[in-house]
């Protein structure tokens, strides 16, 4: 008998936790995510307002009379630029590419080395690293521009490109998860087995931190696409979209519907990729702070 009601005690239990506590955590949840994407259903209707919903007051939220006459004005004004706004555009994309992929294969080969040969001086390199993510870019403007232009970088693509692969915080990232992921043992079983490090790194640690390489490309994906003008860079042949939106829509109020529709056509690609790739950022998310 008394068997039986700690069965049954251990099954109300288990039926309050998941009907009540499962149900409140969901309904905090949808709560918490209507919220965060209230600023996206936001732009989407800003984009599709006429100009004088936009300028209404008090503001609505919503369109009443929706148009894509905004997305036809931009158009127009792109075409109306003197440099091709496929130029634009290709900038844009080719920065983001290769200075992505730059930056995860330079940071995940750089950490691999710190975090996993050793070498006199690793740690007070390290040391450096972490001390240098308290320094905004602003801060080291002047320095970086000196620098580049005794490397005769300035006005061409390596004033972008390179900057981009030398960040310090994909470095730690990937520092941190192949610490973390890659245990030595394995890397020791693969040297006596006659394997190069090269070989370790792309055949074993990089498939271990996989979760962590995939958020590195969504962060620094997303910086170098949303970047406008960059003070390296004065051709305008090598500017990006932001920055030709940008000047375009500087024409004043009668362009703000246009300014709209730009917002909504820059954040589909970053939606895009985030959306793609969102089980990996989760999964590295829930395995950061993870010890074995």
């Amino acid at each position: 008998m008394k068997e039986k009601s700690v069965k049954a005690a251990k099954r109300y239990r288990s039926l309050n936790r998941s009907l009540g506590g499962d149900i409140g955590v969901y309904i905090l949840l949808a709560l918490v995510g209507s919220v965060m994407v209230l600023p996206l259903i936001y732009a989407i209707a800003q984009s599709l307002k006429p100009l004088d919903e936009l300028w209404i007051f008090p503001p609505r939220f919503f369109v009443v009379n929706p148009t894509l006459k905004n997305f036809g004005d931009l158009f127009r004004l792109m075409r109306t630029s003197w440099v091709p706004f496929s130029r634009y555009i290709f900038n844009t994309v080719f920065y983001s590419v290769v200075g992505t992929a730059g930056n995860v294969l330079l940071s995940s080969m750089a950490a691999y080395a710190i975090s996993k040969i050793k070498f006199p001086g690793r740690n007070f390199l390290f040391s450096i690293i972490i001390y240098s993510l308290m320094f905004n870019a602003t801060v080291t403007g002047i320095t970086n521009f000196i620098t580049m232009s005794a490397l005769h970088m300035v006005d061409s693509i390596y004033a972008i490109i390179i900057p981009a692969w030398c960040t310090t915080f994909g470095l730690y990232l990937m520092k941190q998860f192949m610490e973390s992921s890659v245990p030595d043992e394995v890397l020791e079983s693969a040297r006596l087995e006659g394997a190069g490090e090269l070989k370790i790194f792309a055949k074993i640690a990089m498939p271990m931190v996989k979760p962590a390489w995939i958020t590195l490309i969504i962060f620094a994906f997303n910086g170098l696409w949303n970047a406008g003008a960059n003070m390296y860079v004065y051709s305008e042949q090598l500017k990006t979209f932001n920055y030709a939106i940008g000047q375009i829509l500087a024409g004043g109020i009668a362009r703000s519907g246009a300014a709209a529709a730009s917002t909504v056509i820059t954040m589909i690609v970053p939606i895009i990729v985030f959306i793609i790739t969102q089980s990996s950022i989760i999964q590295t998310m829930s395995t950061s702070g993870m010890k074995d």
